[in-house]
């Protein structure tokens, strides 16, 4: 079996990290565990929390790649069918249910690595104790809600209807696309919660997965917060700055561990996070874990973008219980807070979390005349033909450019080099570093790849050959050229330390010394610089991916699909990307490419949405 693992190792289905890991799991004469802990462990890297079962069989066995290959290896592990899979594994030392610990875990038909088993039953258990309301004065709550949101009229406030939801449950997750108004909503949220709290003075904490969208959330909820009808005393107890997940829990340097866990909770009674489509599985746990007993949380985010770059696709699987509808008491208990008729499900027909959910429904940024909102809406919906017709008609904010003939890639290239010209302009002005950010974060080229001439890697490089011929930067030759007056990069690891995290952007500007510094932006708006040497891996950042574009908005988005269809390429990438523009949308791929792209949903294999309904 090792000899096909490793053929697997050459052909690229497997990594060395899952030949290693079944080398470890199993001996040469467990031929079966080998398989299955090399699959699995190969599972995970790809983003799924679990294994399934039939996976394991060899029309599925390294998902359909490498065909005659997967038929050796199925023989070589004994040609099991499903019941005796389930038989071998059952029977292995490596494998338990859960009651002991073990390599692997077996649930049924889903095979864990034992740390994701238990970080899944751990958010499983968590969002599953939903059921259990907070007590709340509903008089009180209704005059509140009718101040903050106006009295009910003839179209549902799904707003209105979220910040209800939030203000009765322990738990809270409120999902909508872009312009719905998330912020607006647990502004105002905040806002009942510390009226209703009376004297209480509540300790709250804002939080997102990356350094750029803690920034965001503290910058959009500084500016909803002033429009709130607050006394002084009661806007004091508005939290000012949002704080990364990692910078929350106390993340140490080199070490997995965190400052705060069960063992020493976190000092808040109310948590909001931002970005939440974004936290994988093992972070979900570790802060849910860090909660103090009886502190509130309320999720964030859009259910329909990327899920997060590790395994587990958390809010997507709970915001799968929306579509069951709220049970009937949880529906006649938010008619009476919010005046909007909503209707109700019998209680056994659903899971307890779909009555700690809502979803927005309107866009208040994007209308009919919007050629972002509609063309986010048909790669939503699948609908190809419709995406065609959006980016053949004729709205001014989106442009499809086809990329196929040699011709176009240099078009490409100018167009990059042009999206760039005003903030290099700053940079050689001599402007303040927070006018040169605040210009270079208009304009963003989102990438599906890291390599090749479609990728970051490609792309970054070819820019700044196109801006230098420009002469927008200056370029030394060799080695030293890398650092240049108005290289933007982007932090690829967490320094606490030095109060960096993976996803921030800076620029290189000179210092007050004249040296040259690399400036990022805090999420208080306040301006650091660090000398380039002491940076944590980074890259230079004309050209991100799309994944590490979550939680930012830019002006103008050039999206570049490279022009052969990879798996990589999903419905949930092509959304995230069209969403991340405000104002514009500038599109660069094959036809061809891109339908198939719209066609394929993103697929994370778990269990969550099962422990919950159970």
């Amino acid at each position: 079996m090792i000899e096909i693992l490793n053929q697997a190792l050459v052909s690229g289905v497997l990594r060395p990290l899952d030949v290693h890991f079944a080398h470890i799991v199993a001996g040469d004469d467990e031929p079966e565990l080998q398989l299955a802990a090399a699959c699995l462990s190969a599972e995970a890297g790809a983003g799924h929390v679990c294994l399934l079962l039939e996976q394991l069989l060899p029309e599925n066995l390294f998902n359909g790649r490498q065909p005659e290959l997967a038929m050796a290896a199925w023989q070589a592990a004994g040609s099991l069918d499903l019941a005796r899979w389930q038989q071998r594994l059952v029977a292995s030392a490596a494998v338990s249910d859960g009651n002991r610990a073990t390599p692997m875990v077996l649930q049924q038909h889903r095979l864990y690595l034992q740390r994701m088993w238990q970080s899944e039953g751990e958010v499983a258990a968590f969002m599953g104790s939903n059921s259990v309301p907070q007590v709340v004065d509903e008089t009180q709550l209704r005059t509140i809600l009718d101040q903050l949101f106006g009295e009910a009229a003839n179209e549902p406030d799904w707003q209105k209807i979220a910040a209800a939801v939030a203000a009765t449950r322990r738990i809270a997750v409120i999902s909508g696309g872009p312009g719905t108004g998330k912020t607006t909503t647990v502004a105002k949220l905040l806002a009942a919660l510390v009226q209703l709290g009376g004297d209480t003075r509540l300790r709250i904490q804002l939080a997102a997965p990356t350094g750029k969208a803690a920034a965001r959330l503290t910058e959009s909820l500084s500016i909803a917060s002033r429009q709130l009808p607050l006394t002084p005393e009661q806007r004091g107890l508005f939290p000012v700055e949002a704080a990364t997940l990692h910078r929350l829990l106390g993340a140490q340097p080199n070490s997995q561990r965190m400052r705060y866990h069960r063992g020493n909770p976190l000092h808040l009674d109310v948590l909001v996070v931002d970005e939440a489509s974004m936290v994988d599985l093992p972070m979900m746990a570790r802060l849910i874990a860090a909660l103090p007993p009886g502190a509130r949380v309320i999720f964030l985010g859009d259910r329909d973008q990327l899920a997060s770059v590790e395994a587990g696709a958390v809010l997507g699987d709970i915001c799968r219980f929306a579509e069951q509808g709220y049970s009937s008491s949880r529906a006649a208990q938010l008619a009476r807070l919010t005046g909007y008729p909503l209707q109700g499900q019998a209680a056994e027909i659903g899971a307890a979390v779909r009555d700690s959910l809502c979803l927005l429904r309107k866009s208040y940024r994007f209308d009919a005349n919007s050629g972002i909102g509609q063309l986010a809406l048909a790669v939503n919906a699948g609908d190809r033909q419709q995406v065609m017709a959006v980016l053949n008609g004729h709205y001014e904010d989106v442009a499809g450019y086809p990329l196929a003939e040699n011709e176009d890639y240099p078009q490409l290239l100018a167009a990059c080099v042009e999206g760039y010209r005003d903030y290099l302009r700053l940079v050689a002005a001599g402007a303040d570093a927070t006018t040169i950010l605040e210009s270079f974060g208009r304009f963003q080229v989102l990438c599906a790849l890291r390599e090749g001439p479609f990728g970051v890697a490609g792309l970054n490089e070819r820019i700044e050959t196109g801006l230098q011929r420009a002469n927008l930067i200056r370029r030394s030759p060799g080695p030293a050229g890398r650092w240049y007056l108005g290289r933007p990069v982007m932090i690829g690891r967490n320094d606490s330390a030095l109060g960096l995290f993976n996803g921030d952007i800076g620029i290189a500007l000179p210092g007050e010394g004249g040296d040259l510094r690399v400036h990022f932006q805090l999420p208080d708006g306040s301006i650091k610089s660090v000398q380039p040497s002491r940076l944590p891996a980074h890259e230079t950042a004309y050209a991100m991916t799309v994944h590490k574009s979550q939680g930012s908005e830019f002006e103008h988005t050039l999206l570049v699909l490279p022009h052969h269809f990879l798996p990589v390429l999903t419905r949930e990438l092509v959304y995230t990307a069209i969403t991340r523009a405000r104002k514009r949308l500038s599109l660069y791929a094959t036809e061809p490419v891109l339908l198939a792209a719209i066609r394929t949903p993103t697929q994370r294999r778990s269990g969550l949405v099962e422990r919950l309904q159970a």
